[in-house]
């Protein structure tokens, strides 16, 4: 890891720790919440302990995580969530990839206005056991924080695709990640939380992670014209620490305008580091890590 990051327990040879994960997502919209989704349910060492679904649409986001999960033969609790951010207006109000539903099966009624409450109570009955994996604006979770302000320090940790810290994404150099812009003040809430490890995939960093459609195109994303994995990214350091580089610092959330609202900015020589970013990726670990879960070995395929 980067100097002074904080390790999750690391796994010793032949034996497989389980991590309990809680997954908040807006599952939905871009493609990568999904194969993040079906990433966790293929992991062998991940313990999916529950789903929950923020912004506009959230009942069809959760419908959208029980068709992965039925798929999957998993029984996994789906709860709707916040479909409003706390202050700002919502932007992202439509589930575009709702129009799939009608060709899969999947659970039709979740319970209401529950996703807060079996977060805290979730969290509270495995104290210190749950890392909390964030792939979506932070509605939810500001509000869990707000409720019950222990919360954030019973958790294992927060790993969050999250901000951007630096370097060009796409060749530019633009200040907002959407996580993070989503709902800023929510995103304040929660950075500015003690959590025992508290993690950032950035955009500049999960940028660099991307497939296009003409490489292994029969195996993968038939559908696709590529899928950059930044939040399948995020999940795979929860069990391979090796696969990024974090350095310590603190992130801080400018709630200014409305053209500013959720800009992150990193300090790395702060006083009292609180965060960790991302700063390096290896793609070919990831890769290989990633589709070890998905290719049967004796298939004649590399891994």
């Amino acid at each position: 890891m980067g100097s002074g990051a904080t390790d999750f327990p690391k796994r010793s040879e032949g034996y497989a720790l389980v991590t309990k994960v809680l997954l908040d997502t807006d599952i939905g919209t871009d493609i990568d919440d999904a194969v993040c989704l079906a990433y966790l349910l293929a992991q062998r060492d991940c313990e999916l302990m529950g789903i929950t679904t923020v912004t506009g649409e959230a009942e069809k986001r959760a419908m959208l995580a029980s068709v992965l999960c039925t798929v999957a033969g998993k029984a996994i609790p789906i709860f709707p969530g916040a479909e409003q951010p706390l202050v700002v207006p919502q932007l992202q109000k439509v589930a575009t990839q709702a129009v799939v539903l009608p060709n899969w099966d999947h659970e039709t009624r979740f319970p209401r206005g529950e996703a807060v409450e079996f977060l805290r109570s979730t969290i509270r009955r495995f104290p210190r056991e749950i890392t909390l994996l964030t792939i979506a604006p932070l509605t939810n979770i500001g509000l869990l924080f707000s409720v019950d302000p222990e919360i954030p320090s019973l958790l294992k940790g927060i790993v969050m695709m999250c901000g951007r810290f630096g370097g060009p994404v796409n060749g530019e150099y633009g200040p907002l990640e959407w996580n993070a812009c989503g709902d800023p003040h929510a995103t304040a809430i929660v950075y500015g939380a003690g959590v025992p490890i508290h993690r950032s995939c950035g955009l500049d960093v999960t940028s660099w992670v991307t497939m296009d459609v003409l490489d292994m195109a029969e195996v993968w994303f038939k559908e696709w014209g590529g899928v950059t994995f930044h939040d399948p990214l995020a999940a795979a350091t929860i069990f391979d620490e090796t696969i990024c580089t974090f350095r310590r610092g603190t992130v801080s959330i400018e709630l200014g305008d409305a053209e500013s609202a959720g800009k992150t900015s990193w300090s790395e020589n702060a006083a009292e580091p609180r965060h960790e970013i991302a700063v390096e990726v290896n793609n070919d670990r990831f890769f290989r890590h990633y589709r070890s879960l998905f290719i049967k070995k004796g298939s004649g395929i590399e891994q």
